[in-house]
């Protein structure tokens, strides 16, 4: 079993000529304060959001075979939650390295996207 500690963030996709639109509406309709995305380590373009004790990540939809829509959990043990989806035959996809953090994504049965990630330092 995986033992989650909590969401870590949500990240939705918009059309790429929208994305300033949808960065005014998150930012001035809502609120939201924008932070620090790594853009270095994407191939897309984006933005990243405070939203209470979790981020908000706002990205373009690339063509792919499937959706970069996910939302992402922080677990205790990244290492045994790997093991045990790869023993269950679950489909991991590697996500770029972000400092502080060890991560993966995996596909469920039914299509969706969902990350996992380990806090490595503070």
């Amino acid at each position: 079993m995986i033992e989650f500690i909590r969401a870590d963030h949500i990240h939705i996709c918009v059309p790429i000529e929208r994305l300033e639109e949808a960065k005014e509406f998150y930012t001035n309709v809502i609120g939201l304060h924008e932070i620090e995305r790594p853009n270095h380590l994407f191939s897309n373009a984006g933005y990243w959001f405070d939203i209470g004790n979790i981020q908000f990540h706002i990205g373009v939809e690339p063509t792919l075979p499937r959706s970069i829509r996910h939302t992402a959990f922080e677990v205790a043990d990244i290492a045994a939650a790997r093991a045990l989806l790869l023993k269950n035959n679950v489909e991991i996809l590697e996500e770029p390295v972000l400092p502080g953090r060890t991560r993966f994504a995996f596909i469920d049965p039914f299509g969706n996207r969902m990350e996992l990630l380990q806090i490595t330092d503070i």
